[in-house]
């Protein structure tokens, strides 16, 4: 005789989505202030146990991928209010400035995901934010204010390499926090200036 698989009520699977959200929200907080944060003290932050966290979570490196998972969703989501039209060089700014902000937030859950999960996993979850800026870079080498002599990708990574560098800068005591944004738009506009036109000011 086949014994029936019980089937979790919809109030017990509302619970464990309330559980996991706590979890993921309490790990993006820690993670994002100290990347060797461990479970124990994710799972406090979220007011659960530790087998709580592992219910979900089988291990730290599942729970982290997990975290970074929500904190680029989120960041992904926001910038979607950035608004893109126009001179694709004044787009580029503003998407610079608030894209900063994001970077600056999660650096330290970025160290935290690079310790534990492979280079194409965390490639493959910033999908969508480094599609939202190739899409800006390639108007801009279309209308001819970007340099074409250099392909998408590459000035892509330019971009991603120069914050990420200011956020190393900061920490090292060399950058001043708040002339951080205006010194990657700088940097970023000079690389991605076409050769024979004047670098915006």
């Amino acid at each position: 005789m086949t014994v029936p698989t019980p089937q979790k009520s919809p109030a017990r699977r509302a619970d464990a989505q309330r559980s996991i959200s706590a979890i993921l929200e309490a790990a993006v907080a820690a993670l994002s202030r100290n990347p060797d944060a461990s479970v124990s003290e994710i799972a406090k932050a979220a007011g659960v146990g530790r087998v709580t966290v592992y219910g979900h979570f089988p291990n730290r490196t599942d729970l982290v991928d997990a975290a970074l998972a929500r904190a680029i969703a989120q960041g992904h989501a926001a910038l979607d209010a950035v608004d893109l039209v126009g001179d694709a060089r004044q787009a580029l700014t503003r998407l610079i400035e608030s894209s900063w902000q994001l970077v600056s937030q999660y650096q330290s859950l970025l160290l935290a995901a690079q310790g534990v999960l492979p280079p194409g996993r965390i490639r493959d979850l910033h999908a969508g934010p480094v599609a939202r800026v190739e899409g800006l870079v390639r108007r801009g080498q279309d209308e001819g204010v970007f340099r074409s002599d250099l392909s998408t990708p590459w000035l892509v990574g330019v971009m991603h390499s120069v914050m990420h560098n200011a956020a190393d800068e900061i920490n090292a005591g060399r950058l001043d926090p708040d002339r951080a944004a205006s010194f990657i738009t700088a940097t970023v506009l000079a690389a991605f200036t076409a050769p024979g036109r004047r670098v915006p000011g």
